[in-house]
């Protein structure tokens, strides 16, 4: 296990693949850690540099205090990556880490040549939703959240499964000041003017059923950047990764390939 400290938090990371191998970054979803890509890492090409890391107050990360600003989560991954000696990736963001990528690549377009938003949005919900869902974390926990988070995760066959229980487990053990401060960020974040100014290859995934981001909301932000590409996968929620591993992984690598990065 490897941490990396930004000056104002301490990130835990971790790099799988080559030293010069084509760098692919991974950003997962609030309320999840980097084993939210677990299931595609081993149906992707051989040979990349896969850089996953815990955001700001969650997994192995530390937590500072909350709120958090959209613009401390975007220099905390530039950060990472120029201490990895980053350049020309391919980012891969889910959620909240789609926003990360938006951010990013208006910042410092050298770190990303192409990027994924994967469920996620230039703006997510409203500041009084936010507001409601960050006091209901405040004073009742994570836990009082969690039934309703599954049900805008996951597909309902997904939700039937016993591996629905794994998933829920990991967003009750996130520290509630992690997820407040992360949905504080979101809150104030909206990228439509930065996002259309963006020129490079990008790809937009989203979940047929999902309650968070649905597709229309990702194919409005995807459609932002010209020559974009948009796929929508059946039957999943808002973490196809999770449900349909197997069609993630060949559309990332289809869209890894178009842009010469395998």
């Amino acid at each position: 296990m490897n941490l990396f400290d930004t000056g104002e938090v301490r990130l835990h990371y971790r790099v799988d693949g080559p030293d010069d191998g084509a760098p692919v970054v991974f950003a997962n979803s609030l309320g999840t850690d980097m084993r939210l890509w677990d299931p595609i890492l081993p149906l992707l090409p051989k040979g990349l540099r896969i850089i996953r890391f815990d955001k700001r107050g969650h997994g192995l990360s530390t937590c500072p205090p909350a709120p958090y600003k959209m613009g401390s989560l975007i220099s905390d991954t530039e950060k990472l990556m120029d201490f990895l000696n980053v350049k020309d990736s391919v980012f891969v963001g889910l959620s909240i880490g789609g926003m990360i990528a938006q951010g990013l690549a208006t910042k410092r377009l050298d770190l990303i040549r192409a990027m994924v938003l994967s469920n996620t949005a230039a703006k997510i919900g409203t500041p009084d939703m936010w507001a409601d869902r960050i006091k209901a974390v405040e004073e009742n926990g994570i836990e009082s959240l969690a039934d309703a988070i599954m049900e805008r995760w996951f597909a309902a066959d997904f939700r039937e499964t016993p591996e629905l229980e794994l998933w829920r487990n990991m967003v009750v053990r996130q520290p509630d000041t992690g997820y407040a401060g992360c949905s504080a960020a979101i809150s104030g974040t909206d990228f439509y003017t930065p996002t259309a100014a963006l020129r490079l290859p990008c790809l937009g995934i989203a979940g047929a059923e999902d309650g968070s981001t649905p597709p229309d909301l990702v194919r409005e932000t995807v459609d932002l950047i010209p020559g974009s590409k948009f796929h929508i996968i059946r039957k999943a929620g808002h973490l196809p990764c999770v449900e349909h591993p197997e069609e993630y992984a060949r559309v990332l690598t289809d869209f890894l390939k178009s842009v010469g990065h395998v």
